[in-house]
């Protein structure tokens, strides 16, 4: 019998609890061995209890865990930075396995994460860290060890891809539909990890650091969230041939110079991602020998992420019984450079409000190319008055030469208003 503590019996530790009842043979047979909760740390044992755990399960602290012989893996799932981050580490001194799901924890901890496991010869294994229960750490680790990853862009987010998606079918403003997700229980009555996009930009510093081999963490990542976005800005990407979805991107350039960022983007409808709706993520990958990549499934919820957890724990069981650890290590080997927002070039969408009169877009068009910004296209809107709007599309150009040019613009009287300014991403498959 392979024996875990669990800490946390919260809504993935519960899934953990009723997965491993619900397919304890299957996972019996599959681990070589069966899995059984010694010990479970939580504050409310009301909730372990009314799962079936015995009282005498309940851990009164976390040293009736780390001082048990026979507890090899510790699962955690408690969250947040403390106190994970020592009970963590101190599982790892003492000898412990150690399974975790808690992303905020790798992406600004990981390297005291991974160092201690490879000093201590212990596994440490976080897959449900990312995507919930669409597998995608082990897959850059090992099944696309051979290649050299160019990128990864992932819809990370279940909450703003639901809110992305019911404002592209009904056309609601973004203030209504969040308020639906948090009624329908998609987001938390403070949203902000969400739709600021930090919880998007925590995931790709994770899949960043192993599928290009240098550590990145969530202060490298560059964050927009979407809650600028208008119902106005999803119809005109759908009249050029885009939807509008939150992306994680990483991308290694001709230099082996790293972009990391999550922001609103406009994707080309032919897109693999492109599709992908509702609660749903998906990571897109690209490696020079296996090519195009997409992984997909339920990025979040009670059993998808129990589903990762557990896989990674009937891992660690087969190799403590073949007495083999730390296989698959910290693979940040290389030190990358990974550039300011201002060094990226990208192609944008602008759209802004505007003087009716003739003369305007000359202008406008003057101050771009004093900039070094090309516009590929302009749509003209007649407006209400004396305003127009104006739709543009630009050429890839450098991100400071189209800030230098949004600062003038902000400064004309025949400009409004620059009502929104959005990146365009993947439009290099409609090339080739």
């Amino acid at each position: 019998m392979i024996y875990i503590g669990l800490l946390g019996c919260g809504t993935v530790g519960s899934g953990v609890v009723k997965l491993l009842e619900q397919n304890q043979y299957t996972i019996a047979r599959r681990a070589g061995e069966g899995i059984q909760i010694k010990k479970v740390l939580e504050k409310d044992s009301e909730k372990c209890l009314q799962l079936g755990l015995d009282q005498a399960v309940m851990a009164g602290s976390i040293n009736e865990i780390l001082d048990d012989p026979d507890i090899q893996i510790v699962v955690e799932l408690i969250g947040g930075i403390q106190p994970a981050l020592d009970y963590i580490l101190e599982a790892m001194r003492r000898g412990k396995h150690v399974v975790t799901a808690n992303k905020d924890l790798i992406a600004e901890h990981g390297m005291i994460l991974f160092e201690t496991a490879t000093a201590y010869k212990v596994d440490f294994y976080f897959e449900a860290s990312v995507a919930g229960g669409i597998p995608i750490i082990y897959p850059l680790k090992q099944s696309l060890a051979a290649n050299r990853i160019k990128e990864v862009i992932g819809i990370l987010n279940g909450t703003t891809n639901y809110i992305l998606t019911k404002m592209s079918r009904e056309g609601q403003p973004f203030e209504e539909v969040l308020a639906e997700a948090q009624a329908l229980g998609y987001a938390e009555a403070d949203p902000t990890a969400d739709v600021a996009g930090l919880d998007a930009a925590r995931k790709i510093a994770i899949l960043s650091s192993i599928a290009f081999n240098t550590r990145v963490t969530f202060s490298d990542v560059y964050v927009e969230g979407i809650t600028a976005i208008t119902p106005a800005d999803i119809r005109y990407a759908s009249e050029l041939g885009y939807v509008v979805k939150l992306l994680a991107v990483a991308k290694e350039n001709s230099q082996g110079q790293l972009e990391i960022k999550v922001h609103p983007a406009f994707l080309p409808d032919s897109h693999p991602l492109a599709a992908v709706n509702d609660v749903f993520n998906a990571v897109f990958v690209n490696g020079d020998a296996v090519g195009e990549v997409m992984h997909y499934g339920q990025g979040a919820g009670q059993l998808p992420t129990a589903s990762a957890v557990l896989g990674d724990v009937i891992d660690i069981a087969r190799n403590i019984q073949y007495g083999i650890s730390a296989r698959i290590g910290c693979t940040c080997y290389e030190d990358r450079t990974i550039l300011d927002i201002n060094q990226l070039s990208a192609e944008f969408y602008i759209r802004m409000t505007v003087t009716d009169r003739p003369g305007v877009l000359a202008g406008i068009a003057g101050v771009f190319g004093n900039n070094n910004v090309s516009i590929a296209s302009v749509i003209q809107k007649t407006s209400s008055g004396n305003c127009a709007e104006l739709i543009l599309i630009t050429h890839k150009v450098q991100e400071q030469n189209m800030r230098d040019s949004l600062a003038v613009l902000q400064g004309m009287s025949i400009v409004s208003r620059i009502d929104n300014v959005i990146r365009l991403e993947g439009t290099e498959r409609m090339e080739v």
